[in-house]
C-alpha cells in the first residue's frame, strides 16, 4: 500500500483518458470549424495559408483545460469543511449570476440565452450553478435532519431552494441543465430521506410542467416532433441536427472511417466538437472504440457512488452523489440525443466537448469527488482491498424511504 497515491486512482485514470479523448478528437474534428473562425472571409482556405489555423480550436480548448486542471488542483487540495462554509455564498453568487444573463444577454448563436462576455471570453453561469446547487442542498439537508421527511418543513423548501436555480434557467431556455439540475438535486433529495409520496409528487408535477413547455414554447415543441416524427418539413428546419447525427453515427459503422476522414463534421452536423461531438467521433471511430467512452462514465458512475456510499459524513456523502449525478447524467442526456433517443437539448458530454464553462466546472467537480475519496480510498479504491476483503459497511449508505 506505500506509494499508492491516496485517492481513488481509477476514478482518476477514467477521467485522464476521457480529458486525452476529447483532446484527440478535437483536434480531428475541429478542424472545419478552426479554419471558419480563423479565416472566415478566405475563399478557399489552406491550412498553409498565412492567417489560417486549423487548430484554433484545439489551441483553445488546451488552454482552458489548463485554467480546469488549476481548478481541479484547489478543489482537490481544499479542505471539505471549506466548501461547506462557504456552500451559502456560492449558491448566492450563482442565483446572481443566471439572473445577471438576463440584463447582459448573448446567445451565442443558440436558443438558450445563458452566456456572459467578459474581456473577450465567455462564462456559462448554469455549469457552475449546478455544484453551488449541491453544495447548498448537500449543507441544508445535513441541518434538516428528519424535517426532510415534513411536506411543509421539508419538500416546499427543496422546491422553492431548486426553483431559485432550475426557474432562471428555464427561463434562459436551456431545458437540458434543468434536466440535469432537477435529477441531480432529486437524487440527494432521496437521499436525505425523502418520502415517496413527495418524490411522486415531485414527478408528477415535473411532468405537468414539462407538458405545458412542449405545448407553448415554439422550438422545444420542435424538437419533440422531431424525436416523435420526421417528415420532410421537419428535415429541412428543426429535424437537421439530429438527423445528421444519425447520419455520422451510422455511417461510422463498427471500425470508423479514420481519424480526420469524418465527412459530418465540415458541412453538415452543426456543433460537431460541442454538443455532437460523440456523434462525430463515432463516424470516425466507429462502434467498437467509441463504446470505450461510454463505458467510461460507467465507471465514473461505479466509483462516484461507492466514494459516496463510503464517505466519512452526511454531508461529503450528499456532495459525492450529487457530483457523480450531475456529470454521469449529463453525459447519459448528451449521448441519448446525439444517437437520437431524446429530442435534442444542447448539453456538452463532460470531458470531452469543446467548451471552457463546462470543462472547468467538470474538472473541479472531479477534484472534490476525489478530495472526499481520500477519506475512503481504502474501501471505494480496489487496489487497496487486496489481502482485506472483509465488509466495511457504509456509515451514510441507508436510505429512508417511508
Amino acid at each position: 500500500m506505500r506509494g499508492l497515491p491516496k485517492f481513488d486512482t481509477l476514478l482518476g485514470i477514467t477521467v485522464l483518458f476521457l480529458l486525452i479523448f476529447g483532446l484527440i478528437m478535437i483536434t480531428s474534428i475541429g478542424v472545419p470549424k478552426s479554419i471558419a473562425l480563423s479565416a472566415p472571409n478566405v475563399t478557399y482556405p489552406d491550412c498553409s495559408d498565412k492567417g489560417v489555423d486549423c487548430y484554433l480550436l484545439f489551441k483553445n480548448h488546451l488552454i482552458r483545460l489548463f485554467f480546469g486542471l488549476i481548478g481541479f488542483l484547489v478543489a482537490f487540495k481544499m479542505p471539505m469543511k471549506f466548501w461547506k462554509k462557504i456552500s451559502t455564498l456560492l449558491f448566492v453568487v450563482a442565483a446572481g449570476m443566471l439572473l445577471l444573463v438576463f440584463f447582459v444577454d448573448s446567445t451565442r448563436g443558440t436558443f438558450a440565452s445563458n452566456w456572459l462576455t467578459f474581456f473577450n471570453t465567455s462564462l456559462q453561469p448554469s455549469e457552475f450553478a449546478k455544484m453551488a446547487l449541491i453544495f447548498y442542498l448537500a449543507k441544508w439537508f445535513t441541518v434538516k435532519g428528519d424535517d426532510v421527511e415534513s411536506f411543509q418543513d421539508g419538500f416546499l423548501p427543496f422546491c422553492i431552494v431548486t426553483g431559485i436555480i432550475i426557474f432562471p434557467v428555464a427561463l434562459a431556455s436551456d431545458f437540458g441543465t434543468v434536466m440535469v439540475l432537477g435529477i441531480t438535486a432529486g437524487v440527494i433529495y432521496i437521499l436525505a430521506g425523502a418520502r415517496l409520496k413527495h418524490i411522486g409528487f415531485g414527478i408528477f408535477s415535473a411532468m405537468i410542467i414539462a407538458i405545458a413547455l412542449v405545448s407553448t414554447v415554439p422550438h422545444v415543441r420542435e424538437r419533440f416532433q422531431a424525436f416523435a416524427k420526421i417528415d420532410e418539413k421537419c428535415i429541412e428546419s428543426y429535424c437537421w441536427q439530429s438527423q445528421q447525427a444519425n447520419i455520422a453515427v451510422g455511417s461510422g459503422g463498427f471500425f470508423g472511417k479514420g481519424l480526420t476522414q469524418g465527412v459530418q463534421k465540415s458541412y453538415w452536423l452543426p456543433q460537431a466538437s460541442d454538443d455532437f461531438i460523440f456523434a462525430a467521433s463515432a463516424e470516425e471511430l466507429g462502434f467498437i472504440r467509441i463504446i470505450f467512452v461510454v463505458l467510461a462514465y460507467l465507471v465514473i458512475a461505479i466509483r462516484g457512488y461507492s466514494i459516496a456510499s463510503r464517505a466519512e459524513n452526511q454531508f461529503e456523502m450528499y456532495v459525492a452523489a450529487g457530483i457523480t449525478t450531475w456529470i454521469v447524467m449529463q453525459a447519459f442526456v448528451n449521448i441519448a440525443v446525439n444517437v437520437a433517443i431524446m429530442p435534442v437539448t444542447g448539453i456538452t458530454l463532460p470531458f470531452v466537448s469543446y467548451g471552457g464553462s463546462s470543462l472547468v466546472a467538470c474538472l473541479i467537480g472531479v477534484g472534490i469527488l476525489l478530495n472526499i475519496s481520500k477519506n475512503t480510498t481504502y474501501y471505494a479504491n480496489n487496489f487497496y482491498r487486496r489481502g482485506n476483503r472483509g465488509s466495511h459497511p457504509a456509515k451514510y449508505s441507508h436510505y429512508r424511504r417511508a
